[in-house]
Formats: structure tokens, sequence, C-alpha cells
């Protein structure tokens, strides 16, 4: 039977993984500069190791309360096309081997914002990890350009 390894990451108390093989890096990221107009999912850029990386708060993606402002944040560094990005998360767990037949679709009853970005889920013993699609989280942007375009015309 096939696995897959998936990092695992807390957001709001709630467990989600990310495939390893779509993570470049794990950090905490030193500051964040933030970009004036951006939508609310852009916390800013960041430098990563001289690369300037679009941060993307995770939190604000999944419809969840801001963190507090002294609360510890971490990121991931994922890639989508060319571009770079460090999506803000509130810590980091452990990397988990999951059977491929194990993971199950995701459930009519899981928050709509969230189905929006998850592409599975599993059943742990200590919860439910709900599996982060890294494209579909990131697809926010197209999305907001595609309704740019359709309020111009």
């Amino acid at each position: 039977m096939s696995s897959t390894e998936y990092i695992t990451l807390y957001i709001g108390g709630q467990l989600f993984g990310a495939a390893v093989s779509r993570i470049h890096d794990v950090f905490a990221p030193e500051s964040i500069t933030p970009v004036p107009l951006a939508t609310k999912e852009v916390a800013g850029l960041l430098n990563l190791r001289g690369r300037i990386v679009t941060a993307i708060d995770a939190r604000s993606r999944l419809g969840l309360p801001k963190r507090e402002d002294d609360a510890s944040v971490m990121a991931i560094g994922i890639e989508k096309g060319t571009e770079s990005f460090g999506l803000l998360i509130d810590e980091v767990g452990e990397v988990k081997t999951l059977d491929d037949g194990d993971r199950e679709d995701v459930p009519s009853n899981l928050d709509p914002v969230w189905a929006q970005i998850a592409s599975g889920v599993y059943r742990l013993d200590d919860g439910l990890l709900v599996v982060i699609d890294i494209d579909k989280i990131l697809a926010f942007e197209s999305e907001t350009d595609a309704d740019r375009g359709a309020k111009a015309a």
C-alpha cells in the first residue's frame, strides 16, 4: 500500500497536514513587512534566506480569529509556479507517514471555507487531520484576479 509523508501543522488549535513533498522550509519569520492594499490573507512580505516571499496568514485564509500579538508564529515555505510563499501557522508538529488507503474524502459537514482548501482527512487517535491542498490554499490570488476581471467587464 502506498503512503504519503505529511508535516503536521496546528492552526487555531486544529490539526492539519501538508505533504512534505510540497514544503521547502520550516522557519520562524523574523519580521513581516505589510503590503498596502493587499488582500486580507496577505500578511506581508518576508525575507527567507535572501529571497523575498509573500507571507500568507493561514488563520485569515481559514476564517479564524487573528492570533494574539504576543503569540509565536511559524511558517512553512511553499511554492506555486515561480512564486514563493511563507504560510503563517501557529505551530509545527511532527512528520507522519500515513497510508493513502486510510485517507477519507472531505466530510460534507466540514466548514465550507476549510473544505475549499482540503483534499481529504485522516481519522487519527488524537483527532481529525485535515489535509491541506497547497494549490488550493494559495488559489485566492487567481480568484481575486478573476473577480476583478468580472467586475471590470
